[in-house]
Parts: structure tokens; C-alpha cells; sequence
């Protein structure tokens, strides 16, 4: 994995530059004080991951992340910072990691690992227009081979996607946003912000409040909602 860290404390930054360099494989390729110098750098650079503090010179970090967030290549994003007030925000653009200074040893350690395990999870998810429709997820610290097919919908709780078949539960260390990514569209529709369905598994569509629909599906006692913001693109989906 390559990262770049943006932190204009330079005591701070050594402290995160010892934990990255002893306690995993990431390669830190570059370091930055202010967040117009690390537009200019993604304009013409590929990064896995973003070290970012909040309070930095020109472009504060939550700003810079949300346009990195909007980049076709998006990298990951662990926020390190001493201000708690912006946990909120970084859940919205589905950051990595939200780490408060001071740093916690077991913390930084914990989460570094995290993050090469969805690295690693990323690679090994096939992608669009491979000939497999199979799909490997997690359960009790195994790797399962799973038919997407089988898959009827998934949730995200913060960093993992929890995916549900008609009797198993599994997980993946990904956003839902990146997961979605590496579902056969012929198949599966985002339906909510937290929420992934399988159309081919809907029984009923429920009208629900504010006009929008709730899904019943085959064979399993759940109902999934589906967002405003999604109902137009869905009804054109289903031709409601």
C-alpha cells in the first residue's frame, strides 16, 4: 500500500511515521503540511491511503477530504485529530478511521492492521466483468466462498458491510460503497445509503412513509428500505 501523511505538527507526524514504518508494510511516499499541496499531488498521483489531521494550513482536512471522496480512484481516509466534533462528517464520506490525538498505541495498531486486512479483502473481490459470480466474505475469522447469487441484501455499520444470504451472515472490511463496486449492477441495487438489495430476491414492495417502499424478500423475515434520494432510480428499475 502507498500513503501520504498531512500533518503540519511535525512531532505528531513522526510519531505517526514510527507506528506505519514498525507496525506494517504501508509505504509512505510522501508528506504534507497543507491541503492544497495534496490536491496538486492527486492531480497527477495514485495513493491507497490518506493520513489526514483536520486542523491544516489552507484547506482543512474535512474540506480536502470531501473532494478527494469525489476522485475515481479514491483512497482510503483515517482521520487523525484532537477534534471530536468532526466524527460525524467523516462517517458521511465513509472515512477508514477517525483516531483521536493523542495517539493511543493499541489504537494506531489496531487500525493499521484493519487497514491492510481491507486491502488485502479488496484484492481478492473480483471485479466487474469477471466470469465468476463468486465473492469471498468473512465469518469466525474465515475466509468464505460465497455465490453472489445467493446474496439477498447488506448492510453497513461504520467500516464493514455486513452481507446476508437466506441463512448466513457474513462480513467484509469494506465500505458499502466499495462493496457495491464489486457487485454484478445486474443483480444488486443500492437502495439507502446503508443498505444493498438483491432485486432478484424482492417478494413485495411496500408503500411507505414520505412516499418511499420498504421490500419484503423471499423466503426471510426482513424488510429493506429504500431512501428518497434512491426512489426515482429504483422506480425506473422495478418500471413502478
Amino acid at each position: 500500500m502507498k500513503a501520504i501523511i498531512v500533518e503540519d505538527e511535525v512531532l505528531a507526524r513522526e510519531e505517526l511515521k514510527y507506528f506505519i514504518k514498525n507496525y506494517s508494510s504501508i509505504d509512505i511516499v510522501d508528506e504534507f503540511e497543507d491541503g492544497i499541496e495534496v490536491l496538486k499531488f492527486m492531480q497527477e498521483n495514485v495513493v491507497d491511503v490518506i493520513f489526514l489531521d483536520i486542523n491544516i494550513p489552507l484547506l482543512d482536512g474535512v474540506l480536502l477530504a470531501k473532494s478527494i471522496s469525489k476522485f475515481a480512484k479514491k483512497p482510503q481516509i483515517v482521520f487523525i485529530t484532537a477534534y471530536k466534533e468532526h466524527a460525524a462528517e467523516a462517517f458521511e464520506i465513509e472515512a477508514f478511521d477517525y483516531i483521536l490525538k493523542p495517539y493511543s498505541e493499541t489504537r494506531i495498531i489496531s487500525m493499521l492492521k484493519k487497514l491492510e486486512m481491507s486491502y488485502g479483502q479488496q484484492k481478492e473481490i473480483p471485479k466487474k466483468g469477471s466470469i465468476t459470480d463468486k465473492i469471498n466474505l468473512w465469518k469466525n475469522d474465515k475466509i468464505i466462498v460465497v455465490d453472489m447469487n445467493d446474496i439477498y441484501y447488506c448492510i453497513a455499520k461504520e467500516r464493514v458491510t455486513y452481507v446476508y444470504t437466506k441463512k448466513e451472515e457474513y462480513s467484509v472490511n469494506l465500505s458499502i460503497s466499495e462493496f457495491y463496486n464489486n457487485l454484478t449492477k445486474d443483480k444488486f441495487f443500492r437502495c439507502h445509503r446503508s443498505y444493498i438489495v438483491n432485486i432478484t430476491k424482492i417478494k413485495e414492495i411496500i408503500p411507505w412513509f414520505n412516499n418511499t417502499y420498504n421490500l419484503k424478500l423471499q423466503d426471510i423475515d426482513y424488510e429493506v428500505p429504500v431512501s428518497r434520494s434512491n426512489l426515482k432510480e429504483f422506480k425506473q428499475l422495478m418500471n413502478i
